[in-house]
């Protein structure tokens, strides 16, 4: 029994989200012992929504959504127009979380996932707060959630610590816009693994777990063990989604975004189970001191 309930990402399993692949993705989830299934909505044009939410409820699983821009649709660009295209992605993406029974709308929703030649600009950053703070107001009617997911700087110029989320999040001004921890992405912008955590407190809503290299747990330096007995400190109880890619699961766009040229594993499924051991070990020994 887990103090958290424990996820899995769907690019596990799966680069696309068909049908057939939503199928797969669910089983395989189940399979592995997970309470959550985390889906990134870059494929979503392939998605049925209906189908996806009828093999969810039947598998008993709950679903998290996640995504980040393009540099079409960004919304921390200057040009209104792109601006309006990123904010109705993230207005369509919210939809489908919500049709799909989710609660918890997470990622890089405030640029686009790549990287950038400048650094972000005022009024960049003004137009962020302003869309964040739109769909803020629509998920708060729909009792839903908004995870801003710090992420590294070959990602995004927004925010790329613990510091500039909650400034962000302060700016947005509204109570579901929670803070989303991901040890990858900190292992290169945050000094440890403790002091970031320490600092979101409460407003921690989502955490992602996964190696420096986003491999096997456990075969990279990361020290886990010290980011478990932080979230122990803060009494985090919410959602903890282990997120690996490797080339040997490639979905049309997002493993060109996040620059999976390497062939990390084979086995998903063989990945997603050891991993689901590993979390539950490490919550096991946080809470037991």
């Amino acid at each position: 029994m887990t103090i958290n309930k424990l996820g899995v990402h769907a690019l596990v399993f799966a680069g696309g989200t068909s049908p057939e692949q939503m199928t797969h993705i669910i089983t395989e989830t189940k399979r592995a012992g997970y309470d959550v299934l985390e889906l990134s909505l870059h494929d979503s044009p392939s998605l049925d929504v209906a189908h996806a939410r009828a093999e969810l409820d039947k598998a008993g699983l709950g679903i998290v959504c996640s995504r980040g821009l393009a540099f079409s649709a960004d919304v921390s660009s200057e040009d209104p127009e792109v601006v309006a295209r990123g904010a109705k992605l993230l207005h369509d993406s919210l939809e489908i979380t919500h049709g799909l029974g989710g609660s918890h709308f997470t990622g890089a929703l405030y640029s686009a996932l790549g990287k950038y030649g400048h650094a972000l600009s005022a009024t960049g950053r003004a137009n962020v707060v302003s869309v964040l703070k739109d769909l803020a107001v629509e998920a708060q009617a729909k009792q839903m959630t908004l995870g801003l997911e710090i992420c590294n700087r070959y990602e995004t110029n927004v925010i790329n610590t613990a510091a500039d989320a909650l400034r962000l999040a302060d700016d947005i001004g509204h109570d579901n816009v929670v803070i989303h921890l991901d040890t990858y992405h900190m292992n290169i912008e945050e000094d440890d693994f403790v002091r970031p955590v320490h600092l979101v407190g409460d407003r921690l809503g989502y955490v992602h777990i996964g190696e420096n290299h986003r491999g096997y747990l456990g075969s990279g330096h990361l020290d886990f063990t010290s980011f478990f007995h932080a979230l122990a400190d803060i009494n985090y109880s919410g959602p903890i989604t282990f997120e690996s890619f490797s080339s040997a699961v490639v979905s049309p766009t997002l493993s060109n975004d996040l620059a999976i040229w390497r062939n990390l594993w084979n086995d998903g499924p063989a990945l997603a189970i050891h991993a689901r051991q590993f979390m539950a070990n490490r919550l096991e020994i946080a809470h037991a001191i």
